[in-house]
């Protein structure tokens, strides 16, 4: 994250994370205020052991992108909703990538989707990981065919 004040959009990717069981860190780098760690970080991420790399910044948003210049891993941008713009200014800085550096983006403060994008990614040589997201989706369905049995008995 590009802050510590984007944790409660992490905290969303990270609940969805550890109840998929995938491993996973958490940094604090800033594309502006500690651009050499961002870029250290970035460069290392493969030969670390990452599959997928989830960036989430407010504001000018630049983390996503700065990270994606530094690895060839995919790079999942969540943009965070800041005090200014309700979170478009994040969202056009992190979807507006120049021609050869792709950030998939997700919506504005939608850490939950970030994580089930990173997981479908990992999920491509992780057929038990594939499982369990088709599990999710199953349960999913079921809540919300719950809820509409539900509705006729409040209409």
């Amino acid at each position: 994250m590009g802050s510590d004040s984007d944790l409660p959009v992490i905290e969303k990717a990270v609940k969805v994370l550890k109840e998929l069981d995938i491993p996973f860190e958490g940094h604090i780098y800033s594309a502006h205020r500690t651009p050499e760690e961002a870029r250290s970080f970035a460069r290392a991420a493969r030969s670390n052991g990452f599959g997928v790399i989830i960036a989430a910044a407010g504001m000018a948003a630049h983390l996503a992108g700065a990270i994606a210049a530094n690895t060839t891993l995919p790079v999942i941008g969540i943009p965070c909703k800041g005090p200014a713009l309700d979170g478009m200014d994040a969202l056009l800085s992190t979807v507006q990538m120049p021609s050869g550096i792709p950030v998939a983006t997700v919506g504005i403060n939608n850490g939950a989707n970030a994580a089930l994008l990173a997981a479908e990614v990992l999920a491509v040589d992780d057929m038990e990981l594939a499982r369990k997201l088709e599990a999710r989706r199953k349960a999913d369905s079921e809540a919300v065919l719950k809820k509409d049995a539900g509705i006729m008995e409040r209409l």
